[in-house]
């Protein structure tokens, strides 16, 4: 390793002059008890934490950053903690992707407004993932990202409970009547056993794999579970690297290409990802300077199978299998092929070198490419004058039947009026019919995970397990169905989601990549000349901003002054 001298480092610039400013920096160090021998002529660490005591899934972050510590220590760095926002996917309301861009903009701040060379950013729960690595990009310096991990399987009565995925189905079979209160009490208290995120292939297992694919974590860190003692182990490396990476100056511009975020793409294929997937990647990518397009996710769709028989996608399986049998190296040994194997990682070895000789030790679990899961990727997108900028399913986890077909337009203005009239039992719907929710996207309500639109009870106790669902809003990775999401434009800036009528018909066809709605170009343009926007969801405060600033999901929703292309770079602050 070439070290670069103290003096070209960040924090030198707060420490290192003879001058008054710097004499109050070094003072105030002293008196948080640290000594010189502490700081001085060391790398800065920031540990970006996303610890709270409302997220579950970061419960075990007050003893990893310990771990981390420990690490930048040993290699002779100087470790500060900085937290962040949480944001705990099951308790922050409306939803989380509300504040993503936020977590995204305090961690560049963060990072840029201190005396910070390198930072270790503690992620997993959905949007820290992008939220955290969107903001170390834009700012630049080197970093690495320490994936939270799974937790253990749920337990029901000798079954394994998949977080999400078998909520959501026995919450139908609980509506449609067939499961009691008590068994449902049960399976509460057994579906989530762990501190860890989501153990089925939902956005935080699917982020975590793309990041480590993206070579932004160290080999083999996404799909350790957050219990196993080789996620300590881990944690420590995380700060014994970051120190090497801050004296090499391996910086984001220096490591990244346009080849690794391919490689997050091919992985997210593989792996059965979450639909959230595309709108963090793009995203990233953006911030990166390389971006990649909706048209990318579908072009590696043809190519790409799902080989990793983790729930939803797979039928059996959990994270905690997946670790066992050899994890994300072992499934991107398997798609070695569809890799870009010249990127370089966070280790400073190439993905390439960082799979060879990965093994796989269940061939269920970890499928040959020639017995996939399914045989093309786990997303597809659509377009048509329906959604002209895209609209996204996941053809992986959708009953067969539908992946051609026409119905008869349901449509709802909100979720309130959706949820009320899908519990009617005089609701005049069938199987074949198409549930429509629009005003949810990124400027209608924050785009909030109401994607997987209810079946109509009616339906259950029919027996009907999937019908089609389309809206311009997300649902939750660990969601499965006939769901038709992200529809851009959005119906709250006038996209044709926003004349739509009840009646009307749709017709999708997954395997030709396209959606239209059965009108004529004269009858929709009289409806569009007749379109009134909706009032605006706020009024004041970072709602507000949120609103006048977000882009929409096919460009990543992020906000238009932060994305790379915006402005020029950000300087380094005035010390005066």
């Amino acid at each position: 390793m070439t070290k670069r001298p103290y003096e070209s480092l960040r924090s030198a610039r707060w420490f290192a002059p003879d001058d008054f400013r710097s004499f109050g920096h070094r003072s105030r160090v002293l008196q948080m008890g640290y000594s010189y021998a502490d700081w001085m002529g060391k790398p800065v660490i920031a540990i970006v934490n996303t610890w709270s005591d409302a997220n579950q899934c970061h419960s075990h972050f007050r003893q990893r950053v310990e771990d981390v510590k420990r690490g930048v220590l040993q290699a002779g760095g100087f470790p500060l903690e900085l937290p962040a926002i949480s944001l705990s996917e099951s308790m922050v309301k409306p939803t989380t992707m509300l504040y993503r861009n936020f977590l995204a903009m305090e961690t560049e701040e963060l990072l840029r407004s201190h005396p910070i060379d390198g930072a270790v950013l503690m992620g997993g729960c959905d949007k820290t993932t992008p939220g955290l690595t969107m903001g170390a990009l834009s700012m630049g310096i080197p970093f690495i990202y320490l994936p939270a991990g799974p937790m253990l399987r749920g337990n029901w009565k000798g079954k394994v409970l998949g977080s999400g995925s078998d909520a959501f189905k026995y919450w139908d079979e609980r509506r449609a009547g067939r499961l009691g209160e008590q068994a449902w009490a049960e399976m509460e208290a057994g579906i989530a056993r762990s501190h860890g995120t989501c153990m089925t292939m939902g956005t935080a297992a699917t982020m975590m794999g793309i990041a480590e694919a993206v070579g932004l974590t160290l080999p083999g860190a996404s799909s350790i579970p957050a219990a196993d003692a080789n996620h300590t182990r881990m944690s420590a490396d995380c700060g014994r690297r970051i120190v090497e990476m801050v004296w090499e100056d391996l910086t984001p511009a220096k490591m990244l290409t346009r080849a690794n975020f391919e490689n997050g793409i091919a992985c997210a294929m593989a792996m059965g990802c979450s639909t959230n997937a595309v709108i963090h990647l793009i995203a990233m990518s953006r911030r990166a300077g390389h971006a990649v397009s909706l048209d990318d996710f579908d072009a590696f769709s043809r190519r790409v199978p799902v080989i990793a028989n983790i729930r939803p996608s797979g039928d059996a399986y959990l994270m905690e299998d997946f670790f066992y049998a050899g994890g994300l190296p072992a499934m991107l040994e398997r798609i070695r092929g569809h890799l870009r194997t010249e990127a370089l990682t966070v280790n400073g070895r190439t993905i390439g070198q960082n799979i060879e000789g990965a093994e796989v030790y269940d061939d269920d679990v970890i499928r040959p490419l020639a017995n996939p899961i399914y045989a093309e990727g786990a997303l597809a997108v659509l377009r048509g004058n329906l959604a002209p900028d895209g609209v996204v399913i996941k053809p992986s986890a959708c009953a067969p039947h539908l992946l051609k077909h026409t119905g008869r337009a349901l449509v709802f203005d909100d979720y309130p009026s959706l949820k009320k009239a899908v519990e009617d039992p005089e609701l005049d719907v069938t199987g074949d019919d198409i549930l429509v929710l629009r005003n949810a996207g990124p400027r209608g309500a924050g785009m909030p995970e109401w994607g997987m639109l209810p079946i109509p009870t009616r339906l259950l106790k029919q027996g009907v397990k999937d019908m089609l669902r389309l809206s311009d809003a997300r649902m939750s990775g660990t969601s499965y169905g006939g769901c038709l999401l992200h529809c851009s434009p959005e119906a709250a800036i006038g996209g044709p989601l926003a004349l739509v009528q009840t009646g009307d018909r749709i017709s999708v066809d997954v395997p030709a990549r396209s959606i239209h709605l059965e009108i004529d170009d004269a009858e929709l343009a009289r409806r569009k000349a007749a379109w009134t926007p909706p009032p605006p969801r706020y009024e004041r405060g970072y709602g507000w901003m949120f609103g006048r600033h977000i882009r929409q999901a096919d460009e990543g929703c992020d906000f238009d002054f932060l994305e790379t292309s915006f402005g020029k770079p950000v300087p380094e602050p005035d010390i005066f």
